[in-house]
């Protein structure tokens, strides 16, 4: 993922209200499944232009965001004094540069897609969680390949939500749940997306 696929977009990616009501959605999915509170580090992970973390910020004390694209993390810089809570940015890939130090949660919003090895993705998630912390981790159903119309490095199109939950098991996380968190609207079709939730013991 070395290459910014989203230096295109970054400047219009808010102006999809589409977009922005998917990660609202989102926003409110995980709300409902994971406790937060002030005392808790988050980090979130694929955090673009920070849709999703501006919506959890307020009920947390910290958040690191990471993500790959510079012109994303840009965006997320110049909104960083409107963030309810302290923000760490980061621009590195997780696989490839890990983080030494754990959170209490990980959220992340429709990226897991962007990334093609989600078995070891979701093991350094259970890694980087202090004991009883949580993923809420957000991304599409199994869909046709028409979601995406551009090229922004997908490595899935979608994920069956069966297959996933047990790729959280054997990551090692309990308490895993897949719920529904929104319905993305676009002039071809629907696009449901899901909510993956689980603990580290």
């Amino acid at each position: 993922m070395s290459h910014d696929f989203f230096a295109q977009k970054a400047a219009s990616y808010e102006q999809n209200p589409q977009r922005v009501d998917n990660v609202v959605a989102i926003g409110n999915a995980i709300k409902a499944q994971v406790l937060l509170n002030r005392d808790m580090q988050l980090l979130d992970f694929g955090s673009g232009t920070g849709l999703l973390l501006q919506q959890i910020a307020p009920l947390v004390g910290k958040i690191t965001a990471i993500d790959v694209s510079p012109s994303m993390n840009a965006q997320l810089r110049a909104k960083a004094p409107d963030i309810a809570c302290e923000l760490e940015v980061l621009e590195q890939d997780l696989l490839q540069t890990p983080i030494n130090r754990q959170f209490d949660g990980i959220i992340s919003s429709m990226t897991l897609h962007h990334i093609a090895d989600i078995p070891a993705l979701l093991r350094e998630f259970h890694r980087l969680l202090k004991p009883g912390g949580f993923i809420a981790l957000a991304d599409l159903d199994l869909e046709d390949g028409s979601f995406h119309t551009e090229d922004t490095g997908v490595f899935h199109c979608g994920f069956d939500r069966t297959d996933i939950a047990a790729q959280a098991l054997a990551a090692g996380f309990t308490d895993v749940q897949v719920v529904d968190a929104s319905v993305v609207q676009k002039p071809h079709g629907q696009y449901p997306v899901f909510l993956l939730s689980g603990r580290r013991s």
